[in-house]
């Protein structure tokens, strides 16, 4: 996508985090800000999976050569690594201007009563006590220059849940409250809050969630066309690159087969 001169002269020389940046979603964002950019920006990649963050870095680098690219394994459900890692960043990436909270997961489709309690644990260490801890550890930052973009991904299951999802779908109702309820905190400083909530995407997402069953993720999107995590990032980087008075609050994103949940997830 080509967001012209002016996005490229928003993102100059800004520090962008990025987690969950090692496959899907979080892969294409950093890529699509890259491009936005011109490679004129410095990237911080998280994910459990460096070795992937340090590929990625390696093709941006070839791709960009002016960009700068700092990799680091960070699992944000391990809460208590949070704050350190963000004290202990290279002092040329220290001052993040742009925080995108991409790390998340769901986990099985049990009902209420059968759902594994690690699960349960899983999905709200990663998807909300993760990301409610990586903002906290940022947003100071941000407030010392009254100036940020934290962009929150949430999920259309946040709004419209469905059987089998009771779990995923309560942590991405945490996100979507999180995030109005930080939008207002901030409401008199220019730090901005944005939430973006994608239907189906085809990703390694399902995968996971079927505990590597490659068949039965396909599933979940049979006979239709789901959309792709470049068309999320695509959406993330043209919230982030708009007038810094500019506020793209939520944003739901379908593919042309879907309207709800109902039409991906039958239960």
């Amino acid at each position: 996508m080509s967001y012209g001169r002016k996005a490229a002269e928003r993102l100059a020389n800004k520090i962008v985090l990025v987690t969950g940046a090692s496959s899907g979603i979080g892969e294409a964002t950093a890529k699509e800000f890259a491009a936005a950019a011109n490679g004129q920006l410095r990237l911080i990649l998280t994910a459990r999976r460096q070795d992937r963050l340090e590929e990625l870095s390696k093709q941006l680098s070839k791709t960009y050569p002016g960009i700068k690219v700092h990799t680091a394994g960070l699992d944000v459900s391990k809460i208590e690594t949070i704050k350190p890692f963000i004290s202990g960043l290279p002092t040329d990436f220290a001052d993040v201007d742009i925080l995108i909270n991409n790390a998340g997961k769901a986990l099985g489709r049990a009902n209420v009563g059968e759902i594994e309690e690690t699960d349960i644990q899983d999905m709200f260490q990663t998807n909300v006590l993760g990301l409610i801890t990586i903002t906290q550890a940022i947003l100071p930052l941000m407030k010392k220059k009254n100036s940020g973009t934290i962009v929150n991904l949430g999920s259309i299951a946040g709004r419209d849940p469905y059987p089998g999802g009771s779990i995923y779908c309560a942590t991405k109702s945490a996100v979507k409250f999180f995030s109005h309820s930080l939008r207002k905190e901030l409401i008199n400083t220019k730090i901005r809050v944005l939430e973006v909530d994608p239907g189906a995407v085809e990703t390694e997402f399902s995968v996971v969630r079927y505990g590597g069953d490659e068949k039965l993720a396909a599933a979940t999107y049979a006979g239709m066309e789901p959309m792709v995590a470049s068309d999320i990032a695509e959406v993330i980087v043209f919230g982030a690159t708009r007038r810094e008075n500019t506020v793209i609050a939520e944003t739901l994103v379908f593919p042309t087969a879907q309207a709800s949940v109902s039409h991906v997830y039958k239960g």
